[in-house]
Order: structure tokens, then sequence, then C-alpha cells
């Protein structure tokens, strides 16, 4: 490992909790801890982080329960999509690790969500609920029709991917929470997503520049990765990596998820100034 990535390895794992907000460890201080609700539901294809073995956790969910113990929330992992036809309200945040049409039959057999609880779910974010997606949660399945409410609220819509390889993550937004002491770029390797159809008012935090990738879908200029957008009144905060069990212990994926984590619960503030035409003017450039 080169110096510089050991640096930014050791000092994101520092960092990734110790700049998480404040305001978090307090309420945690005071037994009155934020409640995220991690749904992994799965059609179709189970990512391996998100896949249980019986009734043990998975991967992404151990990890994510760890973060949130020691950051000041708390995590309920929930594959039920029934769960959208019950009260949201007693969740502060809803993260996705999902794949597919949640209204069809799932890999791991948890029941599916209805069409009512799709939009009950967009609904209440567009009141002001923080959503953050990951990965494969900018997927609802092939039939996707144009204008989904889903993808809508995400601000992106996977396309296709290739090979695992190492890409660069152009950092387009160094003062956005998590993103700080990241430098200019760094490499992670990980399953990475072709992507379209970003909506106007993302602020990308991550690029991903395709230089030397190999696979058909990446042969484009750089295209948003990671992002903040406001969907109505709802926070909502994206990121592209996370199919890799390696890429859930890296300290810099951690401390980046966080930060989104912290912006979406409004516990700190961030210019999230629509940048997409600035910093990645051709995205919408597609060769695949």
């Amino acid at each position: 490992m080169k110096r510089r990535e050991m640096l930014l390895s050791t000092g994101a794992a520092v960092l990734g909790l110790s700049s998480f907000s404040r305001a978090c460890l307090k309420a945690a201080e005071a037994k009155t801890k934020t409640k995220v609700l991690y749904f992994t539901r799965s059609v179709g294809y189970e990512h391996s982080v998100v896949r249980r073995k019986g009734t043990e956790l998975s991967h992404s969910e151990k990890i994510l329960t760890e973060l949130g113990g020691k950051a000041g929330f708390d995590v309920e992992c929930a594959k039920d999509g029934r769960i959208f036809d019950a009260d949201l309200d007693r969740y502060d945040l809803i993260a996705f690790y999902t794949c597919g049409d949640l209204s069809r039959p799932s890999v791991d057999k948890a029941p599916p969500m209805s069409s009512r609880g799709k939009q009950r779910l967009v609904e209440t974010v567009a009141a002001g609920k923080p959503f953050v997606g990951i990965h494969s949660a900018c997927y609802w399945g092939a039939k996707t029709k144009p204008g989904d409410a889903y993808i809508a609220m995400v601000g992106g819509e996977f396309i296709a991917h290739g090979a695992q390889q190492e890409s660069t993550m152009l950092v387009t937004s160094p003062k956005f929470p998590g993103a700080g002491g990241l430098g200019k770029s760094f490499r992670l390797a990980d399953e990475w997503y072709a992507m379209k159809d970003f909506a106007p008012n993302l602020h990308v935090i991550l690029a991903e520049d395709n230089q030397g990738m190999k696979g058909p879908m990446y042969q484009r200029p750089p295209f948003p990765s990671t992002w903040a957008r406001i969907h109505g009144k709802g926070r909502v905060f994206y990121t592209a990596m996370g199919h890799r069990e390696d890429v859930w212990t890296n300290p810099v994926f951690q401390k980046i998820l966080l930060g989104g984590i912290d912006w979406a619960l409004s516990n700190v503030e961030a210019d999230i100034t629509p940048n997409l035409d600035k910093v990645t003017p051709k995205a919408a450039q597609l060769k695949y």
C-alpha cells in the first residue's frame, strides 16, 4: 500500500466517527437515540453483504448497527415489505440497500412491498423523512417505467455494471460531511454502476472517473456516483459504493456513509447547491 493510501485509510478510521455530529452523540447520552430503518429486501439478485444466514444479521447489517452504536443512533434491520404499510413515524431515517421491484417475490422470501407501501414511502420522504440509498437502491427493476416515483426520489437510475475493478472517485464536494480529508480523488475496488437520468438538482459529492476502466458501460465521461439532493422537503443521500464486504469495512466508505446519514438527519448543514452541470457536465452522454 502506498504511503498516501495508508494515511488516508488510517486517518479516515478516526475521522469517520469523531466527525459524526455532536447532536447524535448528545442524544445517545440522553438515551433518546435516533432510530434508523435499514431495509434490505432483494428481488432477482441478493448481494452477499445483505444476505443473512438463518436469523443472523448480514455483513452490512452488523456493520451499520455497530457504526450506529458508536455514533449515537439505533438501527432496525428489516426485509419485510409490509413495514411500509405500518407506522413510519417511529423512524428518524429510512435507509435502503434493496434490489429490484419490491412488489415481486424476493430471493430472501420476505413479504413484498405493496403499491400503497411504495407510495407511502415516497410521500413520507417528500414530506420530510430523510432517505439514504446504498448501491443497488437505485434499481427498481428492468421494467421500470420512465418517471417512476421511487427512482425520481433517489435521483438516478442503474443501467448496467461490468466486472469488479478499481475506479477513481473524484471528490467534487470536499466540504460535504464525510468527504473532508479525502483529497481530490481516491481509488477503490468495487462493483461500479453505470447510471442515467440524474435529477437536475443533484449535489454531486463523488463522481466516477472512467478512464482506464474495462467494460463498454464505462466508456463515457465522468458521472455522479455519490450525491445529496432535496426531494420535496426530504433530504436524500445516495452512494453507489457498497457491493463488496471489504468496502463495508473500509474506513473511507464508512466515513462517507456516516457523513451522508449525519447530513440527512439535519445534524449538520452543508451547501448542496446543484452542481451536476458544473462538475459532471457530460454525465448524460451514454455509449451503452
